[in-house]
């Protein structure tokens, strides 16, 4: 038979009722030490103050009549007083006064062995205890008279043995009470502590519950927050379930917008990747078919002209392949060549570049009489600003103004593309970095180019330990592009 482990509540109130009970038993045995010790002293002081008492009472007495009877006829003397002499006229006589009444005929004699008993038992001592049997126990103190009589006088203990069961008894009745109370108060305290752990443990059961490992997914579950309070113990084990459940909804959030990413960029990219493969496939087949059916210069023409659509169908593949490997090498932290690099230098090449692409645009450019040095790659970072002004050229009409501007700006280079066209729209601005985001969702070819443009660019100044930001209203639209400055050796 398997044994239950015993519950967190089960253990804690074990080991306070155990605790417990360990001090009540001390407080108990030294209650009780403390409560014998005294009453054995003031035993001690009376049987002192009798002792002395009947010994004068005896060394009074004529030699040929000192008895026990005779000595304590007519005296009051207290309850269970134990009497005895021994002298070398009388003999050795004894009694144990059983009322507070001179009632002798009910008091018990004892005998020479008994007060032989005593004596052996006391030895060299002048008081001690001592069990007689049919008697009891007593406290016996003996002393001699200059006449040689031995007087053996002894008060009873039962007094000190009733008190000390009786406080024995109550003790224990009430550490008795004294501990069901406990355990009750105990376990409902603890029950009541322990409320917000069973709390957590329901929440986590109902969130395991849940289809976590596929679809969209939101965790609404959380611990109560009357039960997630973070300045108790338990508290905080609620709190920090929250704090947890918020992170992996989080995540789960950004897992499930990854996914749809991906399957977003799969079918950009097949899209992409299927109308240069049908244009290959069909001017291929058309040059086939001009050789079978022509012959002569006409064929020739035809496939010349073929060959050309498919050599330009290809190599725009190639570039969309390339712009998906580098990417991929950038998000993996490769493809940079660090140097030193000038973007003032850097912009005068770039917009020099671009200005014949557009001359229907105005193209200005404003740059630092200074350097502004950077460490990076010259060849990435002049292929931020190539896509970046080919988004402002080719998004833009005709007779728009394009303005490409470089400053330092506290530990920044900070690179502008601007331009007054119509801006940016507010639908596409959220996902405008990413991968096939284009504004044309019927992907003309003279809308723009792949869409992974912008992608390329965040993902090298990122490489760059930089950032790229946008902002865009209608006649107003800016890409800022803010790297780590280098400063220049000698300045």
């Amino acid at each position: 038979m398997t044994r239950r482990p015993l519950t967190l509540q089960a253990r804690l109130m074990t080991a306070v009722i155990g605790f417990v009970s360990l001090i009540l038993v001390i407080v108990a045995v030294i209650t009780s030490a403390l409560l014998g010790g005294t009453l054995e002293r003031q035993l001690d002081e009376k049987l002192i103050g009798y002792s002395n008492l009947y010994a004068g009472y005896v060394e009074r007495f004529p030699p040929n009549n000192v008895t026990a009877q005779n000595v304590l006829a007519g005296r009051q003397v207290p309850p269970g007083l134990l009497f005895a002499v021994s002298s070398p006229a009388t003999g050795t006589t004894g009694i144990v006064v059983a009322a507070t009444e001179e009632e002798f005929g009910t008091s018990t004699a004892v005998t020479a062995e008994q007060f032989t008993q005593i004596k052996d038992a006391l030895g060299d001592h002048h008081t001690g205890t001592v069990s007689l049997t049919g008697v009891g126990s007593y406290r016996v103190s003996i002393l001699s008279t200059t006449d040689g009589t031995v007087v053996v006088v002894g008060l009873p203990r039962a007094e000190i043995q009733n008190q000390l069961a009786t406080l024995i008894t109550v003790i224990v009745l009430t550490t008795l009470g004294g501990l069901i109370l406990l355990a009750l108060t105990t376990a409902i305290t603890i029950r009541v502590s322990l409320r917000p752990l069973r709390a957590v443990a329901a929440t986590a059961t109902r969130v395991a519950n849940q289809p976590l490992d596929r679809g969209e997914v939101e965790i609404t579950e959380r611990v109560p927050a009357s039960e997630a309070d973070p300045r108790t113990e338990t508290g905080l084990v609620g709190a920090a379930l929250n704090k947890l459940l918020d992170h992996v909804n989080s995540s789960l959030s950004a897992r499930q917008r990854n996914e749809e990413r991906m399957r977003q960029f799969v079918a950009d990219a097949s899209h992409e990747l299927r109308t240069p493969l049908a244009s290959i496939r069909g001017y291929s087949e058309l040059s086939l078919r001009a050789l079978s059916q022509q012959q002569g210069p006409a064929a020739i023409e035809g496939t010349t002209t073929s060959l050309e659509r498919i050599q330009a169908q290809s190599l725009r593949m190639t570039r969309l392949v390339e712009d998906l490997l580098l990417l991929a090498r950038l998000d993996e932290g490769r493809e940079l060549v660090y140097g030193t690099v000038d973007l003032a230098q850097l912009a005068l090449e770039g917009l020099s570049d671009a200005r014949p692409t557009a001359p229907e645009h105005r193209w200005n450019i404003e740059v630092p009489d200074e350097p502004v040095v950077v460490v990076g790659d010259t060849g990435r970072l002049h292929q931020v600003v190539t896509n970046l002004l080919a988004n402002a050229r080719t998004h833009t009409p005709a007779g728009t103004e394009i303005t490409l501007s470089v400053a330092r700006e506290g530990d920044e280079a900070v690179l502008r593309v601007h331009d007054d066209g119509p801006g940016i729209d507010p639908a596409v601005r959220e996902e405008l970095f990413a991968r096939f985001a284009r504004g044309d969702s019927s992907r003309a070819r003279q809308t723009g180019g792949t869409g992974l443009g912008l992608a390329i660019a965040k993902a090298i100044v990122e490489g760059h330990h930089g950032r790229i930001e946008v902002s865009s209203v209608p006649g107003d639209t800016t890409f800022a592009v803010h790297l780590p400055v280098t400063p220049v050796m000698g300045a």
